[in-house]
């Protein structure tokens, strides 16, 4: 017997998994093993390392910092979200004089780096005499690449849809734009919403690129807290604790996301439509039953 995508493993292949599956655990689990010993060994989980955590201000500046990151990571995914939008219509446009330009930008921001984008903006521009910000810099750089890349997600979900829902759309007397609108998008955008959502994050994890160029986000922050020998250089403990608030804003920001997604599905046409249609077919058994008894024909049998 076969499923759709592959073969369903015999005996042999069930114990060949469970063998490699067992060594893979052990390997993985041997090399955190070594990575936490060989911090337990060299003394990074000793009291006088946290001490730094224990004092008030090194928090309130640790929240300072979470502040500042989803500062400039909140601008950035709307701004991404807005250019995404923008530059993918540009690409499904009929006319090549706005589709061709739109594309080479989309190809051009998406092979530039986005540490190279806050580079040019935060050090290049003071060149030509033009000094920016370090949150500008970072913002306007995730929001050029993130915004690209969100592009071609959504044209890509565009164009996946069948052909027949543009041409219902026509049909039914709408223009280009309200085809766009009304139709297309809504259900591209529920269809790549998993893809988003993780471009989303993306976004937020490369807020800590804004370190190099001076942004005092959370990574700055704990590169600042651990280079402290008066504190016994905690680099080690900083590195952890920020990394713990990252995974923690991640997890928040699917979770947020995926509930949209769901409520998005929930309030689908076709589910409205499907729960819509239920009660009508109660009433028509009813009528049904009712003009089978008038007539002296009902029999239940009929119904099944």
């Amino acid at each position: 017997m076969t499923s759709v995508l592959y073969d369903v493993p015999g005996p042999r292949a069930i114990v060949r998994n469970r063998i490699l599956g067992v060594i893979t655990v052990i390997v993985v689990g041997a090399i955190l093993g070594f990575f936490l010993w060989r911090l337990i060994d060299t003394g990074q989980f000793t009291a006088e390392k946290w001490q730094a955590f224990t004092y008030t201000n090194v928090w309130v500046q640790i929240g300072l910092a979470t502040l500042r990151t989803l500062a400039a990571f909140g601008v950035a995914a709307v701004g991404a979200l807005i250019l995404g939008f923008a530059l993918a219509i540009g690409r499904m446009s009929d006319h090549a004089w706005i589709r061709v330009p739109v594309g080479a930008v989309v190809e051009f921001l998406r092979a530039v780096p986005v540490l190279v984008f806050m580079f040019l903006l935060y050090y290049g521009l003071p060149v030509i005499g033009v000094r920016m910000a370090p949150y500008w810099a970072v913002v306007i750089a995730l929001i050029a690449y993130n915004g690209s890349v969100l592009a071609e997600v959504i044209r890509a979900g565009v164009e996946s849809l069948p052909r027949g829902q543009k041409e219902a759309g026509y049909a039914i007397g709408l223009r280009k734009a309200g085809v766009m609108r009304l139709v297309l998008l809504p259900q591209a955008i529920r269809a790549m919403m998993p893809v988003i959502i993780a471009q989303l994050v993306v976004t937020l994890k490369d807020t800590a690129l804004g370190f190099i160029i001076t942004y005092p986000e959370l990574l700055f922050y704990a590169r600042y807290i651990g280079s402290q020998s008066s504190l016994d250089s905690p680099i080690v403990p900083a590195t952890i604790i920020v990394g713990a608030i990252y995974i923690g804003l991640c997890l928040i920001l699917s979770f947020v996301a995926n509930t949209v997604e769901k409520r998005l599905r929930r309030s689908s046409p076709g589910e409205r439509i499907a729960h819509a249609e239920q009660p009508t077919q109660e009433v028509t058994d009813t009528e049904l039953i009712a003009a089978q008894k008038g007539a002296g024909k009902y029999d239940p049998g009929n119904l099944a």
